[in-house]
């Protein structure tokens, strides 16, 4: 059982059962508020995650994640929850500047 544990939403929890789901749809099916303005399509950065641990269970980054690295507006600790596949557990992080006022993040 893979899961995702989301660090600043009171470390919660995401079962993932479907390994070719990426982590943006994993969050819609959960329910989770998460920001994305281009719909998932990696044509922005405002579904951008701090990976915490487990990036080493992560698909590679795609074109549009180089794209966005060389560019300078995607770390090498950051990935697109829409681009982005897991087949292990990690713990990822909203980023201060993607935090949607509606929610109540953790510390």
């Amino acid at each position: 059982m893979v899961k995702i544990i989301i660090e600043n939403l009171a470390q919660k929890e995401l079962v993932v059962t479907d390994l070719n789901k990426t982590i943006l749809q994993h969050l819609q099916t959960n329910f989770i508020d998460w920001r994305f303005e281009c719909g998932g399509k990696g044509r922005c950065t405002t579904c951008k995650m701090i990976v915490l641990k487990g990036m080493e269970s992560l698909n590679d980054p795609t074109p549009a994640e180089w794209r966005y690295r060389h560019a300078l507006q995607l770390n090498n600790d950051e990935r697109l929850a829409c681009q982005t596949k897991t087949a292990g557990d990690i713990i990822v992080c909203v980023p201060e500047d993607y935090k949607l006022p509606h929610v109540q993040y953790s510390s």
